[in-house]
């Protein structure tokens, strides 16, 4: 039986992992025994307060996590650290076939180093996309993680094409055998966004409980988290007719807002 670990962390990673672990249930209740996929979760803890993680679990019908590394907040370099350790003895003991990683956080890019270290494969999805803009910590753990990744699942033709730039296409990364006895290939591949699937699941869930959604706001810039923020506040006062219209996912907007009425965010 073929095993997945799938490493999350943020908030937005908890969302596009459901998409996939979804998928995985609903292969598994039409499958044989032999061909089932197990896959074991893996929560940082990058984002730990119950706003920020158990809600999403509870409301958004997110697989709980098999383990859960409490790391929290920390400096750049001191997190990912803590989260390197955690995620390499979580790995050692459950010996998974492919790591799967989400985006481009710090759980993102640890969770990437501790597979490839351990000459596991790596799967990376949302794949190429770049802002080059170096001075993004996010732009260097996408970079990195796609350059250590085996299958790199790409959201768009233009990620496709950053990764071509970067000398990464389908190919056999090493003419040596690995460990496992076979080569470790890579694969690059436009699989579509993941965020459109989980766009759609969470519609229906909407849907089901009376609300309804005008349009969704989400992954605001950190440079307009202060007073800097008037271009998207004019969102609020504009197309909506009333602050329920809309959600957004990053809760310094609701800050912002504020002097209308706050927004709620998912």
């Amino acid at each position: 039986m073929p095993k997945i670990a799938t490493v999350i962390g943020a908030r937005p990673q908890f969302i596009k992992a459901a998409t996939v672990s979804r998928a995985v249930f609903r292969h598994n209740k039409k499958c044989k025994e032999k061909d089932l996929i197990e896959e074991i979760i893996i929560h940082t803890g990058q984002h730990y307060d119950d706003n920020m993680s158990k809600l999403f679990f509870d409301e958004l019908q997110i697989p709980r996590p098999d383990y859960n590394l409490g790391i929290g907040s920390d400096s750049h370099g001191r997190q990912t650290g803590k989260m390197l350790i955690g995620i390499e003895e979580v790995l050692i003991k459950e010996k998974p076939d492919v790591v799967l990683t989400y985006g481009d956080t710090n759980s993102t890019l640890a969770g990437a180093l501790g597979a490839v270290k351990l000459h596991i494969l790596t799967a990376h999805v949302e794949a190429g996309l770049r802002s080059f803009n170096r001075r993004m910590p996010e732009e260097i753990n996408r970079v990195v993680t796609d350059h250590v990744s085996n299958l790199l699942f790409c959201p768009t033709e233009t990620s496709l094409i950053n990764l071509k730039y970067e000398g990464i296409s389908d190919e056999l990364i090493s003419s040596k055998r690995s460990d496992r006895g076979y080569m470790r290939p890579r694969i690059v591949a436009n699989v579509g966004d993941v965020m459109y699937d989980s766009i759609l699941f969470n519609m229906k869930l909407a849907q089901e409980k009376g609300v309804y959604i005008k349009f969704v706001l989400g992954g605001v810039p950190r440079k307009f988290t202060k007073d800097k923020f008037s271009p998207y506040a004019k969102i609020h006062g504009g197309p909506c007719e009333k602050p329920t219209d809309v959600f957004t996912i990053d809760s310094s907007f609701s800050k912002v807002t504020r002097a209308n009425e706050p927004i709620p965010h998912i």
